[in-house]
Order: C-alpha cells, then structure tokens, then sequence
C-alpha cells in the first residue's frame, strides 16, 4: 500500500508563490540545510530568481502549464495538482 504525505506550506509572499512551495517543499525532501531558513522566508528568493532564469518560466499567470514546466525540470520529483 503506497502512502501519500502531504503537507500544507504556509508563507507570505505575492509573487512567484508556485515556485516558493517547490522550492521548499524539495528543501525538505532532499534534506536541504535551509530548509528552515526558505520556510521563513529566509535567503529563498535568490533560489526561485535562479530556478526561474533557468527554466525560463514566466509566473505572471500561474497554473497548470507552468506546473508542467517545472515537472520537466524536476524529473525525479513528481508533482502533483489537487483541486478543491
């Protein structure tokens, strides 16, 4: 039996929240030593400028195709989408 975790991240930001949460949530899976400091809004934002430079993906509208950009950067994650 396969069991899913699921975590619910909570942060303040306006802006590029999508990269925000997988940055942080791969923070924790890979056992990132600032994990802590990205969940706080620490020292994150230069991480998600460099994610999104080299992905070249543009947040403005998120959704559904971004999320599939970054599923094909990410490749040994899998990225899930929930709706409500």
């Amino acid at each position: 039996m396969v069991h899913l975790k699921r975590s619910i991240i909570e942060f303040k930001v306006e802006d590029n929240y999508l990269a925000h949460a997988l940055i942080i949530r791969i923070a924790k899976l890979t056992n990132d030593p600032n994990y802590n400091s990205y969940r706080c809004g620490f020292k994150i934002r230069p991480v998600v400028d460099h994610l999104l430079a080299t992905t070249g993906i543009d947040l403005t509208n998120e959704g559904i195709p971004e999320l599939m950009r970054f599923q094909e950067h990410f490749k040994k994650f899998q990225i899930f989408y929930l709706e409500d």
